[in-house]
């Protein structure tokens, strides 16, 4: 199958969607303006337009056209509602999917009627709209009502980045590491997770139980982080929190495997998959999330982790101390998130996904010609 994507090359799912499509056998083609900022494989055939801006997905449209004319795709995969489904839209090429993202249906369709004209006018155009999660789904369907058949397509994890990261001991040990991998900005709720750990050490301290050393290790840059720090300075707490920095994402799974919990308690429903948490979950990692977006979608309460209420500190630190002081429990439910992660979101999982959507969508259109 020769396959055409629009999508923003700097993004590692274009990266992964393009490779896992291509390591299978398929003929894939990358259209974008963005440089990229992971490796493609060889045999992928990256495209990169001059065009930039917004104003550079109209204008690249001719050139687009004239590309996937030379190119005579199977199929055409536009990446973001807004952006790329606009070029899609304009170049008329059928069939051909649209991939929502996040904040192309969250954010921009809000800004005024003009960008809400314009993503509905993209949704419709598709012959196919496919979701990597079923909130956002709704949320699409909340702009396009007449959309019932949303595709659901969840970005995947490679598992083979996690061979060797063992799921947390099943026995107590004398140290452990609560932790994150995220942005330092406030959408991402990581004053609620310094609270949550400043309730956590109060709650612990009053127990005559015997209970572990504890570090809360933050990963991730950010404009937020004086402010952050501050906040651990007020807490009286800031000697047992680690702020690492920006890592690359090559190096999430090595930052994941020296964490016990991980935790995400992000505040916005704009949280549309969790992929952080099932990168934890291949890493073994029992979860704390909110009960936001895909966050929620992707955890099973009780059984991967705990689903707490959105800025709720308080819930957040029982749902904590319940793992801290049970060592059994951390191991089995960091056991059953790799189990789950194996069996629906890995890469190929999700290719296979993908593809019989593609395979549908082209049988659909010749079925109506």
């Amino acid at each position: 199958m020769k396959i055409v994507l629009l999508a923003g090359a700097s993004s590692i799912h274009t990266v992964r969607w393009a490779n896992g499509l291509s390591t299978i056998g398929h003929e894939v083609h990358v259209i974008t303006q963005q440089p990229s900022a992971d490796s493609f494989d060889p045999a992928v055939n990256v495209h990169l337009f001059a065009f930039r801006g917004v104003l550079g997905y109209f204008t690249m449209v001719p050139a687009v056209r004239r590309l996937v004319k030379e190119i005579q795709p199977d199929i055409v995969n536009a990446h973001y509602a807004s952006g790329y489904g606009t070029t899609v839209r304009l170049v008329n090429f059928h069939p051909w999917v649209l991939s929502v993202w996040g904040s192309d249906i969250y954010d921009f369709p809000h800004k005024s009627p003009l960008h809400k004209w314009l993503v509905k006018k993209n949704l419709r155009a598709a012959n196919q709209v496919a979701s990597t999660s079923r909130c956002m789904a709704n949320e699409t369907r909340s702009l396009t009502p007449e959309l019932s058949d949303i595709v659901i397509t969840p970005f995947g994890v490679d598992l083979g980045n996690y061979k060797g990261i063992e799921p947390v001991a099943a026995s107590q040990q004398q140290r452990l590491v609560i932790g994150t991998v995220k942005t330092m900005k406030p959408k991402y709720g990581i004053d609620t997770l310094i609270e949550a750990f400043a309730q956590l050490l109060s709650q612990l301290q009053s127990t005559n139980a015997k209970v572990p050393e504890l570090e809360l290790r933050l990963v991730g840059g950010g404009d937020q982080t004086p402010e952050l720090q501050a906040l651990a300075n007020r807490l009286g707490i800031a000697d047992r929190v680690n702020f690492v920095g920006h890592v690359p994402h090559t190096q999430v799974p090595q930052e994941l495997s020296k964490l016990d919990i991980y935790v995400a308690l992000s505040r916005l429903d704009s949280e549309s998959f969790g992929v952080a948490i099932i990168e934890a979950g291949a890493a073994g990692r029992p979860v704390v999330v909110s009960d936001v977006g895909g966050l929620s979608e992707v955890t099973v309460d009780g059984e991967t982790g705990y689903v707490v209420p959105r800025e709720d500190p308080q819930a957040a630190a029982a749902a904590l101390e319940k793992l801290v002081l049970d060592a059994a429990l951390r191991h089995r439910m960091g056991v059953a998130a790799q189990q789950h992660v194996a069996e629906h979101y890995s890469w190929e999982v999700c290719i296979q996904t993908m593809l019989s959507m593609y395979e549908e969508t082209i049988h659909n259109f010749k079925q109506s010609l």
